[in-house]
């Protein structure tokens, strides 16, 4: 996973509540065996007119006009602030690749889905818990000024967007991951050597456990 400290990118507004796994990736790309390359398909059904399928060319299809990530200034945003209870509905982790894979980095919202807040700090995606107070702050700079940009910074736990600066919360655990670039893998194998350590002791003390 990518180590970041910082990021400064361009915030896309979706003022909406409840936008579950399904709307960030249907289920028919969940066919793939790998875990990259759906950044092309995030918002799908939103996103292109036509229908399509994992074996689809994405340029083979006719994107929406209407649809706010299709629209200049938010081709290639990487903070996303949007309403409660973004990525509820099913535990799909590919609904965090494809957002990850689209680029984005931070999203800012009062609630998140739970099994969907822990899938993005395992691939280097930052969910931030706002207020909702703070949130309709947000949103009230960045509608009428399109392209505006945040910036983020981790270990400072600061979120800079128009004339709001604030400190966000973070568990100290997930902060020094970000930082560092683990997952809940490469968090444990920083541990190896303890963990072959005490195999090491179990066995000589324990010896009938392992026959």
């Amino acid at each position: 996973m990518q180590a970041w400290t910082h990021h400064e990118g361009v915030v896309v507004p979706i003022d909406r509540a409840n936008i579950d796994t399904d709307v960030l990736l249907p289920k028919q790309y969940l066919k793939s065996l790998e875990s990259h390359g759906f950044g092309v398909f995030l918002f799908d059904d939103e996103r292109y007119l036509d229908s399509g399928e994992l074996d689809t060319p994405p340029g083979s299809r006719r994107e929406n006009p209407d649809f706010v990530l299709n629209q200049a200034p938010y081709r290639g945003a990487s903070v996303v602030l949007t309403q409660a209870n973004f990525g509820c509905g099913s535990s799909r982790e590919h609904a965090v690749w494809a957002l990850r894979d689209f680029g984005v980095r931070v999203i800012l919202a009062p609630s998140f889905g739970d099994i969907f807040f822990n899938n993005c700090f395992n691939n280097g995606v930052l969910p931030i818990r706002l207020e909702q107070s703070v949130i309709d702050r947000l949103f009230a700079q960045c509608l009428p000024s399109p392209g505006m940009t945040a910036s983020i910074d981790v270990a400072r736990r600061e979120l800079v967007l128009g004339d709001t600066r604030l400190v966000f919360e973070l568990d100290p655990g997930r902060q020094h991951n970000l930082l560092h670039g683990l997952d809940d893998i490469g968090e444990t194998l920083t541990m190896a050597d303890a963990i072959r350590a005490y195999e090491v002791t179990r066995q000589l003390n324990e010896p009938w456990v392992f026959r």
